[in-house]
């Protein structure tokens, strides 16, 4: 069968970069595209794309999936759209696969419950690169034996969510093993405010953005006399593709809400 797929958010450099993919791969056709904006009636106008796509692109998702019948929806917008997309794709038996993170504890506890009761599969994957999800397994698994952990996820200065999506879900993780503890001196103090991170359950996790990054992180691990770190880099956007297609062709077997691509290998 043929995996129909619309692509919300294609002229940004994920979205580009899951154009080609699902155009060069097997077993999928690429339908429609969702823009937040009139920039032409099909792919094929824009000087970034062939001049032979000739993929629709709509700015009414609602319209899109009643006119090109999508089987998957593939969003990689902004934490600004990407809940409202999500929500009405399942709404209309649309599964999603979700890159763009951003979402509320509250948002993604909707979505679940909506997966449930519609039996519509939706996978929201932080992160893409099957190595970052290794870096991420990994880190759970150190973390039994030395909590005393601080995060750095360091990103492009286009990102607009800070802690990324990666770092948050990297914290959520090592929570499921680790005893919520204050980490540093008893008597600390910031003399600028927001010097140690973010706090999570006493984890820190400090965010940088950076012209010249796409997405890195490490994870560091303090003991006595020691130090680990476990660190993953995606040097280009190709990295995140081989995870893309996994879960186009994974979501179509789903009748629930997944939420991190480790949950899943």
């Amino acid at each position: 069968m043929t995996i129909r797929v619309a692509i919300a958010g294609s002229r940004g450099k994920m979205g580009s970069e899951a154009v080609k993919t699902v155009c060069n791969r097997e077993g999928m056709e690429l339908v429609a595209a969702l823009d937040y904006k009139h920039v032409g009636d099909s792919l094929a106008e824009l000087e970034m794309f062939p001049s032979n796509l000739d993929v629709p692109i709509y700015t009414n998702l609602t319209q899109l999936i009643t006119e090109s019948k999508p089987d998957v929806l593939i969003d990689l917008t902004n934490p600004h759209s990407v809940y409202e997309h999500t929500k009405e794709a399942m709404l209309h038996n649309v599964r999603t696969v979700v890159g763009t993170t951003g979402f509320t504890d509250e948002q993604l506890e909707e979505l679940t419950n909506l997966a449930k009761v519609g039996k519509v599969g939706c996978i929201i994957a932080p992160n893409f690169a099957i190595g970052a999800v290794l870096m991420m397994k990994f880190a759970k698994e150190a973390a039994k034996y030395m909590p005393h952990v601080e995060i750095i996820e360091l990103h492009h200065d286009r990102k607009l969510d800070a802690p990324s999506g990666t770092g948050k879900k990297t914290a959520q993780m090592i929570a499921e093993v680790r005893e919520a503890t204050k980490q540093g001196h008893e008597f600390e103090t910031e003399t600028m405010p927001g010097a140690r991170g973010a706090d999570f359950e006493g984890m820190r996790i400090h965010s940088v953005r950076l012209p010249g990054l796409v997405a890195h992180q490490e994870v560091l691990f303090g003991g006595e006399g020691q130090m680990l770190t476990i660190r993953h880099d995606s040097y280009n956007r190709e990295s995140f593709m081989g995870g893309v297609v996994y879960c186009v062709e994974k979501v179509m077997t789903l009748e629930e809400l997944v939420y991190g691509l480790e949950n899943i290998l």
